[in-house]
């Protein structure tokens, strides 16, 4: 019991002392968001065309722009994993 008190009242005097910091913050620290422009949220020069920057409906050659898209997508899906597993594997057969 003595003993109890004792740790207690060394743990209070060490951290009470000058040689422990008063708060100790843990955890990730990054620098505040700066914003573009005059503090307005939006430059006007540069984004003069986000409002119709995804409209898909009005979009040239929407059907070749899509369906490329979509096969290059499914391309990247596809034969990254089996260069992945063929990288390898031919790795292993050389060690």
């Amino acid at each position: 019991m003595a003993m109890n008190t004792g740790l207690r009242s060394c743990a209070s005097k060490l951290m009470n002392s000058a040689v422990m910091p008063k708060s100790v913050k843990r955890g990730i620290h990054s620098s505040s968001v700066k914003k573009m422009g005059g503090g307005h949220g939006h430059d006007e020069p540069f984004y003069m065309h986000a409002k119709h920057m995804y409209n898909l409906d009005m979009m040239k050659h929407q059907k070749v722009k899509m369906t490329l898209a979509v096969f290059t997508a499914f391309s990247i899906g596809v034969f990254v994993p089996i260069y992945a597993v063929v990288f390898q594997q031919r790795k292993a057969s050389s060690a």
